[in-house]
């Protein structure tokens, strides 16, 4: 099979390792802009877009905006970044105009936002805020959603994901990426809370995603980690003709973020593996293939690359 470059749309560094904090649990630490690149160039992938997070939920510092577009100058190649924002920063109000910011980071290059990792209910109204914003000044957005408020990192939402379909419906313009265990639990019909917070490694029976993939032709598929990629193979027919249809608005992606430890493990080139199996064999077509692991992304982010 042809060999072709692929794009990350979801990867995590600091440029400064010197100074991150241990995870205390396992030891693990953010990987640096260089060690991402190496590991890239085992997986085959051209360039990754640089995810910052700020909210406090989800990391034990801040990983900025300023430092992607940082690693970005360091490495234009190999690297496009998203800004991020607080929902609560500038005065912790639900009617800041938090467009001035986005455009300020838009006119460095900044391709989105994201990874949005506070753990707040999708439709509170500081967060409806910044959606609304982003909205406005046309920049995608990457969602980490999480089951319930406390003990998560992650925007929430109920079972079914109501509150995300209110927002894809409202605000037609607002383009997300959708992401995590519990975004991606949905591609299978769910029974109860204990179902979505489970292992899914069965058969898939269509689920929520697969509606509003239908119905919102503004929500996009993040198939990174153990989530999307998980998502994928856990039942590679049902896979087959999930990618078919939604070809044009899913990426590939790694979610690389940890060193060395346990983490990536076997996942990244298990699922690198497992896609290009699938156009080998003839299960999704060439055009699919292509379109998933790096078109997309080129066109989506009007990325300067052939």
């Amino acid at each position: 099979m042809e060999k072709i470059k692929k794009i990350d749309i979801h990867a995590h560094a600091t440029p400064f390792p010197q100074y991150v904090p241990k995870h205390k649990d396992n030891q693990e630490r953010c990987l640096s802009d260089e060690e991402l690149i190496g590991l890239y160039e085992k997986l085959d992938i051209e360039m990754g877009v640089l995810l910052p997070c700020v909210s406090p939920e989800a990391q034990t510092h801040p990983n900025t905006s300023e430092a992607a577009k940082f690693m970005v100058d360091k490495h234009p190649d190999r690297f496009v970044w998203f800004c991020n924002i607080d929902p609560r920063s500038v005065y912790n109000l639900p009617t800041t105009d938090h467009t001035y910011l986005l455009e300020h980071y838009k006119s460095l290059g900044a391709k989105g936002l994201g990874e949005m990792t506070i753990n707040m209910y999708i439709d509170d109204p500081m967060l409806e805020n910044l959606f609304a914003c982003c909205a406005e000044v046309d920049m995608p957005v990457t969602i980490h959603m999480a089951p319930e408020v406390g003990g998560y990192y992650g925007i929430v939402d109920d079972l079914g994901l109501p509150r995300l379909e209110k927002l894809l419906k409202k605000y037609p313009k607002l383009k997300i990426l959708g992401h995590s265990h519990h975004f991606w639990a949905e591609i299978t019909k769910l029974a109860n809370e204990e179902e979505r917070n489970g292992s899914q490694w069965s058969k898939v029976v269509p689920g929520t995603i697969e509606r509003l993939m239908r119905e919102c032709p503004n929500l996009y598929g993040d198939l990174s980690a153990g989530s999307g990629g998980t998502a994928m193979m856990r039942d590679p027919e049902y896979a087959a003709k999930f990618m078919t249809e939604f070809a044009d608005r899913l990426f590939y992606g790694t979610d690389i973020c940890d060193i060395p430890s346990t983490f990536p493990g076997n996942l990244p080139y298990d699922f690198a593996a497992f896609l290009d199996n699938m156009a080998e064999t003839g299960m999704i077509s060439m055009d699919v293939y292509k379109k998933i692991v790096r078109e997309n992304a080129i066109k989506f982010l009007n990325l300067d690359l052939d």
